[in-house]
This record gives C-alpha cells, sequence and structure tokens, in this order.
C-alpha cells in the first residue's frame, strides 16, 4: 500500500505515495501529555478516560483490561502512540454504549414511546408494480422493526386472503404465509411487542378467516383485550413476546380499484427523494403543500369511520388497537377520550397541514392516544419524508419504507439505535407534560454540541481504487449536522482532503441546541467530484442522547444502512 498508479492515457500513469494510517497531530499531542517517556500505563490511561473521555468512573482495573485486550503481548503493560491510536479507532471504542441493553422505562403505556414502523412491509420494491413477499418483512424484523403494515384483500377466487398494494400491479403474496413469517422472525431482534397493521378490504366472511388464521398462527402470544376498547394502553413490558393486532373495524367491504392518475404523472411530480443519496431532507419551515395538489395515487383512507356493522364478531375481538378517524374534522379526530384509546393515521400532507393550526392539539392528543403517519402517495419510488415532523408532534407510528433508502430512512434508522435497538424509545418529558409543547416555538438554548472530525479510513479496503475517480484517489469531505426540531437543523462540512485514501480534516464544528432531547447527529462522507455529482462515502446517523463524549471510533454505513467492513471516522464529542 505503499504506491499506486491510475492510468491517464494510452501511454501515461499517474503515481500516488499512499501513506500508512497514523495518529494525526491531536491525537499525539494528547498521549504525550498522558505518558511519560513514550509510554502510556493503567494509570496514565485511567486518568485519559476520566479526563478526556468523561468516563467518571473508569477504574485503573478498567484502563489494565483495555490494555490487555488491544496491545499485543509486548504492549500490556503500557501503551506506545501506536497502540494508543489502535485503541481509540477500534471496535472497543464506538460513539454509542458497545454493549447496548434496555435501559428505558419501559413500564409506561405505549403511547409514551417511538415505536419503529414499517409502511407497506410486504413491498420488495417500489409502490406500483413491484413484488409482494415475506421476505422484506423478515428483513424489517431482523433490523427491529416492531410495527408492520399488511394491506388485506381478496385472492381471485374471493375465497382466500391476499397481501398487496390494492389498485396497482403488484404481485400478491398469502397473507397466511406473512402471518408465519412474522411469527417466525418477531422476537430475533427484540422481545417487545409486535404490532400487525392491518388495511382492510375484506367481506366478513373473510374476516372471519383472517380471525382464524391470527389466532391459530399466534396462539398465545396474541395479545386480546378483556374488553373491546382500552381505557389505556398496555405497556412494551407487559407485552413482551406478544403480537398486537391494530385496524379500524370496517364498515363495508371496499372493492379494488384501478389506479387511474388523477394529475400529470411528469418528471415535477416526482419526490426530490430520488436524487443522489436520497436528497436533502425537507425542512419543517418550509413546509409548501402546492405539491399535494398532485398527488396521482392516493392511499385509501382506511380510518373513515369507528362505526362497523358489517365487522365478522370474532374478527372484531381480535382487534387490541382501533383505529378510526370519526366523521367531522381535525377538532373532531383529535379529540381526547377520558375513557378510552384508540390509534389515528394521517398522511405526511395531512400531518403537516394539521401541524401548521394545531400543533399543541397533536401533542396533547399523542399524551394517550397513538397516532400513525404514513408516506404520501406519489411517493411511488418506496421514498420517505422527514421523521421529525412526526416526532416533534408526539406521533409514536412514524411509518417508512424500509424496502427504500435515503436520508430520511438513515434518520430512522439512527433514532432507533438509541435504548438498545430494541424498536421502542421512551418520548422525552417535553412531549408528556403541561403546558403541552409546541414545535413551532423556538426555546432557549439548553445545550452545546462539540464535534470534532479527525480523520477517516478503510475506503482502500472496502472499494475499488478507481471507484471514485478513475484518474486519482479520491477527494473525501465530511458532512456533519444536526436533525431535530426546525431551530436546531442545520447542516455543515469540513474542506475537501485532495488524493487522499486517509483523510485527516481535524476541524471542529459547534451545535446550539434547543431541544436536544429530539436531536439527533448527521454524519456523511461524500468525494468532491467537479464535473459530476459527488460520490457516496459512508453515512451514519447517532442519537445524541446515547451519545458518549471523548474521541470515538464512528463506523459508517451504506445507502441501505448496511455497516462497511472497515470505514469509519475519528472524532471528538464533547456537550456543554
Amino acid at each position: 500500500m505503499s504506491k499506486q498508479s491510475y492510468k491517464v492515457c494510452f501511454c501515461f500513469r499517474r503515481r500516488f505515495r499512499l501513506a500508512a494510517t497514523e495518529a494525526p497531530p491531536p491525537i499525539k499531542s494528547l498521549f504525550e501529555q498522558y505518558s511519560e517517556n513514550g509510554i502510556m500505563n493503567a494509570d496514565h490511561l485511567q486518568r485519559f478516560l476520566v479526563q478526556v473521555q468523561k468516563q467518571e468512573k473508569a477504574t485503573v482495573e478498567d484502563a489494565q483490561a483495555i490494555m490487555h485486550s488491544t496491545g499485543d503481548i509486548f504492549h500490556r503493560k503500557g501503551f506506545n502512540v501506536e497502540t494508543f491510536f489502535k485503541y481509540l479507532f477500534g471496535e472497543s471504542n464506538p460513539a454509542l454504549d458497545p454493549h447496548p441493553t434496555v435501559h428505558h422505562d419501559m413500564n409506561a403505556p405505549l403511547s409514551h414511546y417511538y415505536i419503529f414502523t414499517g409502511h407497506n412491509s410486504y413491498l420488495t420494491g417500489n409502490q406500483l408494480n413491484s413484488d409482494c413477499s415475506d421476505v422484506p418483512i423478515i428483513k424489517a424484523l431482523e433490523r427491529g422493526v416492531r410495527v408492520i403494515e399488511l394491506d388485506i384483500w381478496p385472492n381471485s377466487n374471493k375465497d382466500d386472503v391476499d397481501v398487496l398494494h390494492g389498485g396497482t400491479l403488484t404481485a400478491p403474496v398469502s397473507l397466511l404465509k406473512c402471518f408465519r413469517s412474522i411469527k417466525n422472525h418477531a422476537f430475533n431482534a427484540s422481545e417487545y411487542p409486535v404490532v400487525i397493521t392491518l388495511e382492510d378490504h375484506l367481506t366478513p366472511d373473510l374476516q372471519a378467516k383472517v380471525a382464524q388464521m391470527v389466532t391459530e398462527t399466534f396462539g398465545e402470544m396474541l395479545f386480546t383485550p378483556e374488553t373491546e376498547s382500552l381505557a389505556e394502553f398496555p405497556s412494551p413490558e407487559s407485552l413482551k413476546k406478544r403480537v398486537i393486532i391494530s385496524t379500524k373495524p370496517p364498515k363495508e367491504y371496499l372493492k379494488a380499484k384501478e389506479a387511474k392518475p388523477s394529475g400529470n404523472s411528469s418528471q415535477k411530480e416526482k419526490d426530490s427523494s430520488i436524487e443522489a443519496w436520497g436528497g436533502e431532507i425537507p425542512s419543517f419551515k418550509s413546509g409548501s403543500t402546492a405539491e399535494y395538489k398532485e398527488d396521482f395515487y392516493e392511499e385509501y383512507d382506511e380510518e373513515e369511520d369507528l362505526r362497523d356493522d358489517n365487522c365478522a364478531p370474532e374478527y372484531r375481538s381480535i382487534i387490541a388497537i382501533h383505529a378510526g378517524k370519526g366523521k367531522g374534522g381535525l377538532d373532531d379526530w383529535l379529540k381526547v377520550d377520558p375513557d378510552k384509546v384508540r390509534r389515528l393515521s394521517l398522511s405526511e400532507q395531512e400531518l403537516e397541514k394539521a401541524a401548521k393550526t394545531h400543533g399543541p392539539q397533536i401533542v396533547r392528543f399523542t399524551q394517550r392516544n397513538i397516532l400513525r403517519v404514513y408516506p404520501k402517495g406519489i411517493r411511488v419510488d418506496s421514498s420517505n419524508y422527514n421523521p421529525l415532523i412526526g416526532w416533534m408532534h408526539g406521533a409514536q407510528m412514524v411509518a417508512f419504507n424500509m424496502q427504500g433508502y435515503g436520508r430520511s430512512l438513515w434518520v430512522m434508522q439512527g433514532m432507533f439505535r438509541a435504548n438498545g435497538g430494541c424498536g421502542y424509545v421512551k418520548k422525552p418529558d417535553i412531549l408528556m407534560r403541561d403546558p403541552v409543547f409546541d414545535p413551532r416555538v423556538t426555546l432557549p438554548v439548553k445545550m452545546t454540541l462539540k464535534v470534532t472530525v479527525y480523520m477517516g479510513e478503510g475506503w482502500y479496503y472496502d472499494f475499488s481504487h478507481t471507484h471514485f475517480d478513475a484518474y486519482s484517489p479520491p477527494d473525501f469531505y465530511t458532512r456533519v449536522g444536526i436533525a431535530g426540531v426546525p431551530a436546531d437543523t442545520i447542516m455543515k462540512r469540513t474542506k475537501a482532503i485532495e488524493d487522499n485514501w486517509i483523510p485527516s480534516w481535524n476541524e471542529e464544528f459547534e451545535f446550539q441546541l434547543t431541544v436536544p432531547e429530539l436531536a439527533l447527529l448527521r454524519i456523511e462522507v461524500h468525494e468532491y467530484d467537479m464535473s459530476e455529482k459527488d460520490d457516496f462515502g459512508g453515512q451514519t446517523c447517532l442519537p445524541i442522547s446515547e451519545l458518549r463524549k471523548g474521541i470515538r471510533a464512528v463506523p459508517l454505513y451504506s445507502q441501505k444502512g448496511d455497516k462497511y467492513k472497515s470505514v469509519k471516522l475519528l472524532m471528538h464529542f464533547d456537550m456543554v
């Protein structure tokens, strides 16, 4: 790895020297400060852990254990600068807890938690003509998703039930197959409850068949309340390893309709999320609703009415979380009933419109009830939207197309890295108390986050040497910023380091946070390209509430959310 050449034309090659990974100057300076005569012993390392890494409870024994696991047999009594750097940049020193556990209070009602939620969980690709399958359901559950959505329709013979996106060309999959896959994979990643939301387009006889499928497949795993409507939702702790059915008891059989575009399906209608790396996350501040007028594929409104005259009684009995909007407008939808709780679904554009006039009312509604938000119908490419708009209003089920990818999905994945990755994250107290939080009001700065980007490595091993540039090594830069309430949302970037597989930036950034409880740190690496769009070099998103102070190794992920084998950044975090 000392030299590398790139072909410029038939006769010429450019040669570049490839430096080995070594500690940047700030790390060398810290080593000198916490060592003697070029050696850092356990006492020195313990002092470093307490003072720099802010691990106040670190003992000399902890330091010795780190040395024993990091250094080779010649360095177990002390680090030199190379082994110290190896420890800092190693897998045992990540930005989040290396041994994640569930640590939030899990005994509050379900309405007190954000829940990792999928939308059209059975689709393998786009919303119009991709196959339906249980494979994406299994993948979602293995990643910790706790809410699976199934659209259920009569099969072609009207004697069984299929799962498909109604009114489209999506190829169906058997409902029973989906149920069996959910049962087999529900609790591999988390033992906390799985909610199955059903968008139901069935006749009463087929509803009865679904009820039989559910009870026979899930058996004692199925949670069925003793009363038809709940006065308060149970807690995730009380529902461990249980499956919950949520739907609106339908009033009538909704026949399938062909999708007929009602607007111009030209390029201008395509969501900005199809741009490179998913486009930038739309800001809540911009909030234009003009584009919604051209929504050419409308979702069926699954919650138009709570009356269920034609509903099969055995089907009604398996529904634990009742969904419904009622007949009135927004004020009626958001009424809080002191005697029973329910689930309300709003499309992303319905939420944005409601947030402008009823922000605090939405927050109050979500203190007891569940709000589900789903993507607008024009997202036929399975793109997503800004999840913070839902979260800052207390929405528990912000439903995402997990088979897509892009910046919004990275933020979703980052949020649910919290609380041991169990798929349930306790909502911050600010959303649960009185006076009710108003997301549009700018609050005083509560915390300053300081982030230093030292360097990065690993691209040389995980990518071909011409992946980024056919004629020279890559020119990497890092984007660092915040996804949060409007006042906190911002992105900044480092300079680009030219022709270097191991870029060293050594740049510090500060972020003023008014609601740090809802803030996530966004990190992206790109390769600068003067003639074309910049190339993607990795990303991650980290919940600031769980960020470890000090110098940490930050592994990066692909566009689809898969962890790279070698690519990582060395960064420093501090919160004051």
